[in-house]
């Protein structure tokens, strides 16, 4: 099986926990809450894990709470390359109102890196040796320039390995500029790309192509929430479409979908394949409650469903030139 490692410059504490009802200027009793790991990398090497994938997650930690985040990936077991630095680790805010199923994030801002912190994590990274993927993934906090994965772009094609990305506004522009495998964005994220306030699901093929045809990326995961996720390459479009399940926590699916593409892909499985699995694993987290990501079981039910249902599919040449399937 090939190495992973996962890139996280914001990583954070996940605070889970629940209220009966959402009720303003009142003291509300919260639920015993639940503590884990979180951040965009940090969920793809946990949820890689728990396939059964080998990663290391490589992120900043600092102060008390930076040392607790640490402890928390160790009860874990996934393998951790560690930068310490000057600021807190920052910490989010999870809240299920049982009333009306609804949940709510609070995510507090990213602590500041230094420069020679996040040029800390690029060094290391560039002296890792037997690595055969690079996920980076999650927001950027202050202090850590804007075309950072574009830098760590080079990295990968200089170690000659793939490099998938997960983040959004200009730090994404720049990684596709620079050259990667593949990137996941949201709708939105993909309106942003194109220069367009909103794009209805059907722009999404020629709009994705139009990207490919002029940046460096390879390959573009869309993800469309409880509708799945359509892939697009220079060769075919592909929507896949999970089951309806009960949802009870959506936070974590986007990297446990990740995960899954990049597990597939490391036992050598095709693009196609690994994007059913990460489709599989996205909807297999929102499962599980707060940040748990995917159940391994979960996720093979999930994708032998997904496996034996019909899934658009049509040659991106198709698409291109507006011609019916």
């Amino acid at each position: 099986m090939k190495r992973v490692v996962t890139i996280t410059f914001s990583p954070c504490i996940d605070k889970s926990t629940s209220v009966t009802a959402m009720i303003s200027e009142k003291k509300l009793k919260c639920a015993l809450p639940k503590l884990e790991p979180g951040g965009g990398g940090i969920n793809v090497a946990r949820a890689i894990h728990k396939l059964g994938g080998n990663s290391i997650a490589m992120f900043p930690a600092g102060g008390y709470t930076g040392n607790f985040f640490i402890e928390l990936l160790r009860k874990e077991n996934v393998p951790s390359l560690i930068v310490k630095t000057k600021e807190e680790t920052r910490e989010n805010i999870i809240i299920l109102d049982e009333a009306t199923n609804q949940q709510y994030r609070f995510c507090m801002p990213g602590n500041p890196l230094e420069e020679n912190e996040w040029k800390e994590i690029l060094y290391l990274l560039e002296c890792m040796e037997e690595i055969d993927v690079i996920v980076a993934s999650g927001s950027l906090p202050p202090g850590v320039p804007q075309d950072v994965f574009a830098q760590i772009a080079l990295i990968a094609k200089n170690k000659k390995v793939k490099f998938i990305v997960d983040t959004s506004g200009k730090a994404l522009k720049y990684a596709i500029a620079e050259g990667v495998y593949l990137v996941k964005p949201n709708l939105a994220e993909l309106s942003y790309l194109a220069g367009k306030e909103f794009l209805h699901e059907s722009e999404i093929p020629a709009v994705a192509l139009q990207i490919l045809s002029t940046s460096k990326c390879e390959a573009i995961m869309v993800s469309l929430g409880s509708e799945g996720a359509l892939l697009v390459t220079k060769a075919i479009v592909k929507k896949i479409v999970p089951p309806p399940v009960k949802k009870v926590s959506t936070v974590g699916a986007g990297d446990s979908m990740v995960a899954g593409i990049v597990f597939a892909l490391s036992r050598n499985e095709s693009l196609e394949t690994a994007a059913e699995y990460g489709v599989a694993c996205g909807t297999a987290a929102t499962l599980s409650p707060g940040t748990g990501l995917c159940k391994l079981d979960d996720v093979k039910k999930l994708f032998a469903i997904i496996k034996k249902s019909a899934t658009e599919e049509t040659t991106a040449d198709q698409y291109f030139h507006n011609k019916p399937i």
